[in-house]
């Protein structure tokens, strides 16, 4: 159920099946270590959504292939990087022109870490502007806690890690360079740190964590539970209502 494959005719009986839900994919292009392509999580955000789509019947928009990567510095080739505020105003126009063909129920689905900000202020945004429209932020790697512990399991500051690499030869296994893998393991640097530094001076080469341990195996596995488990949060979401019915412009007194 992709929306830009739909026509302006059939998108509203869609949108009425999925009780006027939609799905937003938000990655990022950024370097992901000398091992992956840089687009890794631009490509986790379309397949897994894509699969969720199809089990949910929800309509996915477009997958937003650039993200709020400052983070990574100029170190390394090939970020492209979004102003955070570049990043609110995008998704708050997505979101207003998706309200306006129907859309009262948003899932931001994100699969890059410091996506995360930007895109809470343009949810702040649009649930302020549209008074009947309900908007979910899910971070991909917390979707449930069987998913927190595969992704953190080899750093709190984990990227490039053995959950992306082994995802990626389960999906996308032409974005895994597998003669470079064994070699670009790097530890998390971050523990007992104040402030958040930038990649440049937390890691060698871009990597936290130890993609040399990844497997088509624990890929194909963990990808399902991202499915299945990612199903069942837009399920519920279906069918929510907020626990009390009062507008946002309506004054108490």
């Amino acid at each position: 159920m992709l929306w830009s494959e739909r026509t302006w005719a059939e998108l509203p009986a869609d949108l009425e099946k999925a009780n006027h839900a939609a799905i937003l994919p938000v990655g990022a292009t950024e370097q992901h270590g000398p091992h992956l392509g840089t687009g890794m999580d631009a490509v986790l955000a379309d397949v897994l959504c894509k699969a969720v789509s199809e089990r949910t019947g929800v309509p996915m928009l477009p997958t937003m292939f650039y993200g709020c990567s400052l983070g990574h510095s100029h170190r390394w080739a090939g970020t492209i990087a979004l102003q955070p505020i570049t990043l609110i105003n995008l998704v708050k126009d997505i979101g207003d022109w998706a309200y306006h063909s129907g859309v009262r129920r948003l899932f931001m689905v994100n699969t890059h870490v410091t996506n995360v900000a930007p895109l809470r202020c343009a949810l702040e945004m649009l649930r302020a502007e549209h008074d009947d429209m309900m908007v979910a932020l899910v971070n991909s790697a917390t979707i449930s806690p069987r998913i927190r512990e595969f992704h953190f399991a080899d750093g709190d500051d984990w990227h490039a890690n053995d959950a992306e690499t082994s995802l990626m030869l389960a999906t996308a296994p032409g974005m895994v360079r597998p003669d470079l893998v064994t070699a670009a393991d790097d530890p998390d640097r971050t523990e007992g740190l104040v402030f958040s530094h930038p990649v440049n001076r937390t890691s060698t080469n871009g990597v936290t964590g130890t993609p040399s341990r990844a497997t088509l195996e624990n890929g194909k596995l963990w990808f399902d539970w991202m499915v299945e488990d990612l199903s069942d949060l837009i399920l519920r979401g279906l069918k929510e209502k907020p626990p009390l019915d009062h507008s946002y412009f309506e004054s108490s007194g």
